[in-house]
């Protein structure tokens, strides 16, 4: 099975890597903390006979430009939608479908608010919301919400680059105990942990965290800000054994999307894409080859 190309784009003032398989209706698909892009590997080869996959790595991941190397607040969802809506246009796509998990929801959720005519659907693994609120600092979720914090610590990256060791223990920890499936990564752990101890990207993806602080902070403090409900027509697969963002955190999602889909996805924890890719696969095959 050819693996996918990988190519990079100049596009909103930095280097974009990406990887692209397949044809038929383009899919951008986008990554969470801790990932890159080529998460989406297993789903890509599972859906390239009908989709243009194309999977991003987002600024300050993977091999994609860090323009601050240090701990940096421009990292926000903003700046990550204006990546990709100049990474779409250098690579003359149209309208497209988007496919997203942690991270990648919020750019995409600008993105179809922004331009609902290019968009023809949003396909999230889990949802993160501002109908969590306060439920992030529940005293039965502090002890799985530390890392919103350690994250923006000035030191983190110079602490867990040390050593390979210290590395490979910090990632590992995210993606054994977040899953469902709790071996599911234990076949490309090593290439993961190569991947963070490329030179900027713990902090490139540590500075997402410290980017949407304040936010998050407002959140969770009750501030009401005016959100428009998206129309773009949209599913959710929550994982109901996802410890990070649990799937009861799914109940408000209707305040936000006003065509919406929204199941859990049995046995899988924070990474349905990943553990259990065939079930992934069909769920997102099914929703765009309605739209496509």
């Amino acid at each position: 099975m050819a693996p996918p190309v990988s190519d990079y784009v100049d596009a909103n003032g930095v280097r974009l890597h990406y990887i692209r398989k397949g044809a038929g209706l383009p899919l951008l698909l986008l990554h969470g903390w801790p990932e890159y892009c080529r998460v989406w590997e297993p789903v890509i080869d599972r859906l390239d006979d009908r989709f243009d996959l194309v999977a991003p790595d987002l600024r300050g991941f993977g091999d994609s430009d860090k323009p601050e190397r240090g701990p940096s607040a421009t990292a926000a969802e903003q700046v990550h939608a204006a990546d990709l809506h100049a990474l779409l246009s250098s690579l003359g796509i149209g309208r497209f479908g988007i496919v997203a998990h942690d991270v990648g929801v919020f750019p995409a959720q600008l993105l179809a608010d922004r331009e609902p005519q290019r968009v023809v659907g949003l396909f999230f693994f889990d949802c993160p919301n501002p109908g969590i609120r306060d439920r992030w600092r529940a005293p039965s979720q502090l002890i799985e919400s530390w890392h919103l914090y350690f994250n923006q610590m000035p030191w983190a990256a110079d602490l867990l680059g040390t050593s390979r060791q210290a590395c490979r223990l910090f990632i590992g920890h995210f993606l054994r105990h977040w899953s469902g499936r709790k071996d599911a990564f234990d076949p490309v752990l090593d290439q993961w942990v190569d991947n963070f101890l490329k030179p900027g990207n713990l902090q490139g993806g540590f500075n997402w965290y410290i980017s949407r602080h304040a936010a998050r902070v407002r959140m969770m403090s009750g501030e009401r800000t005016e959100i428009r409900r998206i129309t773009v027509p949209t599913c959710v697969r929550w994982g109901d054994q996802d410890p990070a963002t649990p799937v009861a955190w799914a109940d408000r999602l209707g305040d936000f999307f006003s065509d919406l889909d929204v199941a859990s996805f049995p046995g899988a924890g924070h990474f349905p894409h990943f553990e259990f890719p065939d079930r992934a696969a069909n769920e997102i095959g099914r929703f765009f080859g309605q739209r496509g």
